[in-house]
């Protein structure tokens, strides 16, 4: 079963978040688990509900990765963080979230979830990119500040440590590039990505190694809740699909079609 997080301020908005954890490394390594006693899924659901999210918390662990079709029916919204276990990731439950973003359910992938079945799927890549941790400090440049996922951040974020990502990172061209990170090493890398999938947006996020504090950072999870806000299912219509009637008066009368 799903775990329900109480928000401890008054509910602003009803739009549900499901966070997914692999959660291995806080079981496997006592400097994680300090850091995430409640698990990474649980930092992060407690502070979205702060922020008036609905939400729900979801691991590998549970039956179907408490990925079920009633969960994710349910869901506006899905995060996913993975790491160590990519390929334990049921390729079924893969699918029925696949479907369920094509659909329109929002999308919020987290660091290494880059390399997760699902990403790479609905990206078509491989994904790879360069790597080091070495805790060395990180400025997300904010280069696209009217956008809405960048909202009530500062012109950068900087975190004093984390683990480095370097282009190239192989994904397509994003729609729109929100953050572009500098590293002390001297590396750059396209750390905040949003695209569209059918009815479904995406948003890739780099920070959140699972050795370093990233999610109790403010400005971090002020993000987080701006990327729910901005993946959610919006309201317009419905596309229809297939053979369809005209909609002003015309000459059907051609009989040519194989179809």
């Amino acid at each position: 079963m799903a775990n329900a997080v109480t928000a401890e301020v008054e509910t602003t908005s009803m739009t549900r978040v499901t966070v997914w954890n692999e959660y291995v490394h806080e079981q496997e390594h006592e400097a994680v688990a300090d850091l995430y006693p409640d698990g990474i899924h649980g930092a992060i659901a407690t502070a979205l509900a702060e922020r008036g999210f609905d939400t729900e918390t979801a691991t590998l662990q549970e039956p179907e990765h408490g990925l079920t079709e009633d969960v994710l029916a349910e869901t506006d919204v899905l995060t996913w963080w993975g790491h160590a276990a990519h390929d334990q990731v049921d390729d079924e439950v893969v699918t029925r979230v696949k479907e369920r973003v094509l659909d329109g359910m929002g999308l919020i992938v987290l660091h290494s979830g880059h390399y997760s079945k699902i990403f790479r799927e609905l990206m078509g890549t491989t994904c790879s990119l360069k790597w080091r941790e070495a805790a060395e400090t990180e400025r997300l440049w904010v280069v696209e500040p009217g956008h809405p996922i960048a909202d009530g951040v500062d012109e950068y974020i900087e975190l004093p440590e984390t683990e480095m990502y370097g282009e190239r990172f192989d994904i397509p061209a994003p729609e729109t590039l929100v953050f572009n990170s500098w590293f002390e090493g001297g590396e750059v890398f396209r750390s905040g990505c949003c695209y569209r999938r059918g009815a479904g947006r995406i948003f890739y996020f780099r920070p959140g190694h699972e050795t370093y504090p990233i999610y109790h950072n403010e400005a971090i999870q002020q993000v987080l809740a701006n990327a729910c806000e901005w993946a959610a299912a919006g309201d317009g219509p419905e596309p229809s699909f297939g053979n369809a009637d005209p909609i002003e008066a015309i000459d059907e009368s051609d009989e040519r079609s194989v179809h």
